[in-house]
């Protein structure tokens, strides 16, 4: 087994993750079987409690793992299955530590931070590199290890000293360290500024680790001049420092470091140079370069709680450039903060408020993402309601279906006061309830997680002939309240569908108007399976429903059949018109745009 170690240096933020998915990716295009570990130093046992303010979105694994978005990155990028031991965190060494020294397996010896949270940290990350994660036996050639947050953390030394002896026990050519910096560039001077990038690298030998290769993020190539400062200060080899600038989107990272010759300076130090080919990206290259060229656009309406954050619903947005770049338009996402909808804020903030239903109603599209919590709420049903009235496309997952049953209730049964218990416990008319196995004391994964299956039970409906006219499929879920059955009878009576449940028949998957252009809920959370090549069928639906162009996708996906992943192979082939690449304005690269403003997310 072959080891690549991810680290970052100075500041946060600089896109380990990123790096560390496109070495895979390019490792993978060598020919080489990849696998990747995501090292978080925070004590929590996983990533399920924390706010998507403090973390971002918590991505959820097909075993149900509670993870780190980075983890959504690596799937995506590499098209691989992880489990939640791929996300190691300081709770779960120090758990299974404190568990080892309860059983007696310490037995008359001093339980201390090193050797036996070292030992633990070794022994985790040898035993799940050799995890098989792309649906092949035997065991990955390479496993890419990023470790989170920034060189001198305090929470992060256990893990530092840990890779130290790491890199001793398994090798020196079996262990790679590339080391993710900064190189600023000051508007006084305009110069590109060494300093942070060599008290970095130094931090990190006073460690015990020495970096084979250095990552550079600035906003353009590395001069010459230095890329030779920074070998000499740092004691790394010229060839061996590359350059991360500001690209168009993500999509071209791994093209930046073929183009650097990334690669030829990993499997030389890895001894691999024998083993692996040169690197295949020309799907990759076609899809980054069609990206850039896009130019008529589709807008989205984003109606969510934590708009303040993008990252909060990360794999939402990757699912919806996916569709769009399938269908050969630009995406625009327009964000609406749920409770700038709502009657309270048109008198608090009437600017706000004008502001946010102007997005809502100028959008192509309605998005409702999961939450929790009833902040927003009300704005959410809004929203489903004006998109149901208006006949605008709409996708509602997790809480976003289960507010347009909310809305359904209310407007067309009559029900003025139906809700979900989650946010009135007494509502006499309760369409939305806690699931019975829930625990209403514990918070932390005992929610309905992971891949679970749906069964169609309307086979002509648009979600069915979305994946391909299956009869069953396997998601992803999150969640502890559900559709209350013993109400199912009187909604479908009225007109709404529910065309997808699980092997029960009692839970209720998937939800439609059979009326609508486009209005589909789902309780699973379809993004979290989306891939590049291989866009979530029910994204493929909203973004063609939003460019007028659902009946071709329907078309095109009734005829295929095949279902990798889980993610129906339905390619769409759309004509779009070539277009001056777009640039990057704020050095976010990704490809998407917001609200029309030009801010790459």
């Amino acid at each position: 087994m072959k080891y690549v170690l991810v680290t970052g240096g100075v500041v946060s933020g600089l896109g380990k993750g990123v790096t560390a998915s496109s070495i895979g990716l390019l490792l993978k295009a060598c020919g080489l079987r990849v696998t990747s570990i995501k090292i978080d130093p925070y004590l929590n046992t996983d990533a399920g409690t924390m706010s998507p303010f403090e973390h971002g979105e918590v991505f959820v694994l097909d075993d149900g793992g509670e993870v780190d978005l980075d983890l959504g990155n690596y799937e995506r990028f590499l098209d691989i299955k992880l489990t939640r031991d791929h996300n190691i965190t300081t709770g779960k060494i120090y758990q299974s530590v404190i568990d080892k020294e309860r059983r007696g397996d310490y037995l008359g010896k001093t339980v201390q931070v090193v050797p036996h949270i070292t030992d633990a940290i070794q022994e985790w990350i040898e035993r799940v590199a050799m995890i098989p994660v792309d649906g092949k036996s035997g065991s990955p050639d390479v496993c890419v290890i990023e470790l989170g947050g920034t060189i001198g953390d305090i929470e992060s030394m256990p893990f530092i000293e840990a890779l130290g002896q790491f890199s001793y026990r398994v090798g020196t050519e079996n262990f790679c360290l590339i080391h993710v910096s900064l190189v600023p560039v000051l508007n006084v001077v305009g110069e590109q500024k060494t300093k942070p990038t060599q008290h970095s690298v130094r931090q990190l030998r006073g460690l015990g680790l020495t970096p084979h290769i250095l990552t550079c993020r600035s906003t353009m190539a590395l001069e010459e001049n230095v890329k030779v400062k920074v070998s000499q200060f740092c004691h790394v080899q010229a060839e061996n420092i590359i350059t991360l600038y500001d690209v168009p989107n993500i999509w071209h990272i791994p093209l930046l470091l073929r183009d650097q010759k990334a690669h030829e300076a990993i499997l030389k130090v890895l001894n691999l140079l024998g083993k692996a080919g040169k690197p295949e990206l020309d799907e990759w290259i076609s899809r980054a370069e069609k990206c850039d060229k896009l130019h008529e656009p589709v807008h989205i309406a984003m109606v969510g709680k934590y708009t303040g954050l993008s990252d909060s619903y990360l794999s939402v947005l990757k699912a919806l450039v996916h569709a769009s770049v399938s269908h050969g338009k630009k995406l625009f996402v327009d964000w609406v903060p749920a409770s700038d909808l709502e009657d309270a804020t048109k008198k608090e903030n009437p600017d706000a408020h004008k502001a946010a239903w102007k997005l809502l109603k100028g959008a192509d599209g309605v998005l409702v993402p999961g939450g929790f919590g009833d902040r927003g709420v009300q704005g959410k049903i809004l929203a489903a309601k004006y998109a149901r009235e208006n006949r605008k496309p709409f996708l509602g997952i997790c809480l976003g279906m289960q507010i347009a049953v909310i809305d359904f209730a209310r407007s067309v049964l009559g029900l003025k006061d139906a809700n979900s218990t989650e946010f009135d416990p007494n509502t006499k008319n309760p369409c939305v309830i806690f699931m019975p196995e829930g625990s209403k004391t514990h918070m932390g994964g005992t929610m309905r997680l992971g891949s679970r299956r749906t069964y169609f039970h309307v086979l002509d409906c648009k979600s069915a002939k979305l994946y391909g006219n299956r009869s069953f499929i396997d998601e992803r879920h999150r969640h502890r309240y559900e559709v209350n059955p013993d109400m199912v009878g009187r909604l479908e009576k009225a007109g709404l569908s529910f065309t997808g449940k699980d092997e029960t028949s009692r839970r209720m998957e998937i939800v439609e108007l059979p009326n609508h252009p486009y209005f589909v809920g789902v309780q699973f959370h379809p993004e979290f399976k989306s891939r590049p090549g291989k866009p979530s069928p029910l994204f493929l639906g909203l973004i063609a429903a939003a460019c007028g162009e659902l009946d071709v996708a329907l078309h095109s996906c009734g005829s295929q059949r095949t279902v990798l992943n889980g993610v129906v192979n339905c390619p769409m082939k759309l004509k779009y018109r070539n277009a001056t690449p777009a640039k990057c304005t704020n050095g976010l690269p990704d490809g998407v745009y917001s609200n029309g403003n030009g801010i790459y997310l």
